[in-house]
């Protein structure tokens, strides 16, 4: 029997989800049986990529603003040729070194349009590579906007010439594909749907609040943080306050907020527990990224959504409407966010009927492992590998 070996590029650029979602995805493979190497270019966050897989860190990246429009080392400095070039062939030895049966890209060529210098290198290698491995691209449900002209045509040639599958983290009774990429249909490559990549159902919770306010990995949404610390500070009413920052917020801000902290709000940078602590909070107030949408539908717990819309980002106000159209969430838009409004609409949430019920499919990080086995089966047959049985 043979295991089958999966190298699965990962890079995260602002915030956390791209790289916890990405996580989700290779534990359930391993679970599975595959043998796995996750390649990581992004800042390192404790916890991330997990156990039970190799791991290989490229020189970290970030990005220079919420923008995304330019890439800088760890102290902001922008990268040049040469720490390219290093991380280019730290990749490709990291690739020859696994000999994968499939590689895994996640987000490109829909997104991180930044890293062609090393990622065009790395698909000519698996091109050049007898025997060819699968390559998958891994991508959320719901795309970000492309406004160029050419970007979306230019993401349809690459897949064409070079990918074999197109894994969408999504439920498509939710949305499918061609709702954020309208040339969805132009793909020949398999497009598969995984269901949406949520972590298994937490335990009950350990404390209980009020209102429970999350900002993601803490890099984006300063001003929901800033607003919330007003909001409860004025608030007339005996509510249980918790504020999860995110590690990413800088050490010396998170300081400041903590030392000026009111009572009745207890402010953390992270909780291992969060998902749990959902269970138990009467509202749950947050921006409208992947993960953190999962989480709040596996709770079923009360909603207001407050997508990031900075830097023309799209992805997450498209989900936090379609997911308020279903009644499943209170939107606040981001433009709207004031410390007044804020506490407004929580308080209208509040009193609000329970969220709707819903039968989304949360199952997506199995689900990966399923789809990716079965059509490297189908796959390797197509093209002659003569494998045999396959673990």
């Amino acid at each position: 029997m043979k295991r089958l070996r999966v190298f699965f590029y990962i890079q995260h650029l602002l915030g956390i989800g791209h790289l916890a979602r990405a996580s989700r995805i290779a534990a359930a493979l391993v679970d599975d049986g595959f043998d796995v190497t996750v390649v990581t270019g992004g800042a390192p966050i404790a916890g991330f990529p997990g156990s039970g897989v190799k791991s290989v860190a490229l020189p970290p990246v970030t990005s220079g603003d919420e923008g995304f429009s330019g890439l800088v080392d760890l102290q902001g400095k922008p990268i040049d040729e040469a720490f390219k070039k290093c991380r280019s062939e730290m990749l490709l030895q990291a690739f020859r070194d696994c000999r994968p049966d499939i590689v895994i890209v996640e987000a490109f060529p829909f997104g991180r349009r930044q890293m062609h210098f090393e990622l065009l290198p790395l698909i000519e290698a698996i091109d050049a590579t007898l025997p060819k491995p699968l390559l998958a691209t891994s991508v959320r449900d719901i795309l970000q906007d492309r406004v160029k002209p050419g970007r979306n045509e230019e993401t349809v040639d690459l897949i064409n010439r070079h990918f074999d599958l197109v894994m969408v983290h999504g439920d498509p009774a939710f949305a499918t594909i061609d709702r954020t990429f309208p040339l969805a249909g132009a793909i020949r490559a398999e497009v598969a749907y995984t269901g949406l990549v949520a972590a298994p159902p937490p335990s009950a919770a350990s404390e209980r609040f009020d209102v429970l306010v999350s900002v993601g990995g803490g890099a984006a949404g300063k001003s929901l943080v800033t607003s919330t610390i007003a909001a409860a500070h004025n608030a007339n009413n005996a509510w249980k306050w918790c504020l999860i920052t995110g590690p990413n917020l800088p050490k010396d801000e998170f300081d400041v907020i903590a030392r000026n902290a009111t009572p009745g709000l207890s402010i953390f940078r992270f909780r291992a527990d969060f998902a749990s602590l959902l269970t138990g909070a009467r509202l749950s107030v947050s921006q409208a990224g992947y993960n953190t949408v999962c989480d709040i539908l596996r709770a079923g717990c009360r909603s207001l959504l407050v997508p990031f819309a900075a830097g023309a980002e799209t992805e997450q106000t498209v989900r936090a409407l379609m997911l308020e159209e279903l009644g499943l969430a209170t939107v606040l838009m981001e433009k709207d966010l004031t410390p007044e409004g804020l506490a407004q609409t929580i308080a209208q949430a509040l009193l609000g009927p329970a969220p709707a019920a819903h039968r989304l499919d949360l199952e997506g990080g199995p689900r990966s492992a399923q789809i990716l086995r079965e059509q490297y089966r189908r796959w390797s047959r197509k093209e002659g590998l003569g494998f045999g049985k396959v673990q």
